[in-house]
């Protein structure tokens, strides 16, 4: 090979603007996994808190040697681990996973990202004063209309219970894009968002869950409906918080927040 060739291959494998955007599509693929496996999840008759159990504990349970002085949560500390827990953790799949409960899988697997990319596209603008092109601003307008359409659908074909899900979706996205945003401003990595959040879940969510819900639903739906969800909600999760907060910190939160927009919505009307 020559060596101009070689250069220009290398390069381009080392170009950050490449290596972020190959991070947010896999993350999108990941995201897309967790959302299917959630909605099966609800249908079988798991609960979003078992949904969030399996989410992050499994991914917490491995990832807890890494996290490094407990103390201050490896230098993240716990005020700002909480607050990561709050928006990527546990509380963020079960509003996802309740959304399910009341609106069709097609309704949560745009809706949500949809909501994500719009929330960081604005926050990246309004906070980390990233500059929003006219091309962003279009797209920006192109998603709240999509998501108006889909509110209205909602309400036509589902009735007040189908806007609520689609409410729930939303706030969903809107947490995740506020998480992607202050990871940027606090510059904080992808592995240690994902060590950071799979501890914290471990640690705080596992006690509550035990106490407040019990395992009677997971014992109920068998070990191999346990195992896929282990690997579609705790291992495609896990990697994507890796690969999201890397696409954020290779491009931004404004770009990095668009990949959301490329999770597949279902290509059903209905879950029936």
């Amino acid at each position: 090979m020559p060596v101009n060739e070689e250069r220009i291959i290398i390069g381009w494998r080392l170009s950050p603007l490449v290596i972020g955007a190959l991070c947010g599509a896999t993350a999108a693929v990941c995201w897309a996994t967790g959302f299917v496996a959630a909605r099966h999840a609800v249908l079988i008759g798991l609960t979003p808190p078992d949904v969030a159990f399996h989410r992050f504990v499994w991914a917490g349970l491995f990832l807890l040697p890494t996290v490094g002085r407990l103390r201050d949560l490896g230098g993240v500390g716990w005020g700002r681990g909480l607050i990561m827990l709050l928006l990527a953790g546990p509380t963020q799949v079960m509003a996802s996973a309740t959304g399910f409960t009341m609106a069709p899988l097609g309704h949560g697997a745009v809706i949500q990202p949809a909501t994500s990319a719009l929330g960081s596209v604005l926050l990246a603008a309004l906070i980390l004063h990233e500059g929003l092109s006219f091309a962003r601003a279009l797209g920006t307008g192109i998603i709240v209309i999509g998501l108006c359409a889909f509110g209205a659908d909602a309400l036509g074909t589902i009735g007040r219970q189908g806007l609520v899900g689609d409410l729930v979706f939303m706030s969903a996205g809107f947490a995740w894009a506020v998480f992607g945003t202050l990871l940027r401003r606090w510059c904080i990595e992808g592995m240690r968002a994902a060590t950071t959040v799979g501890a914290l879940s471990l640690l705080v969510y596992a006690p509550v869950h035990a106490l407040l819900f019990g395992f009677d639903r997971m014992a109920a739906v068998g070990l191999w409906e346990n195992a896929v969800q282990i690997l579609c909600q705790g291992a495609a999760g896990a990697v994507a918080i890796f690969l999201f907060t890397r696409a954020v910190t290779l491009l931004g939160g404004g770009r990095a927040g668009v990949f959301a927009a490329l999770v597949p919505g279902s290509p059903w009307p209905s879950d029936s």
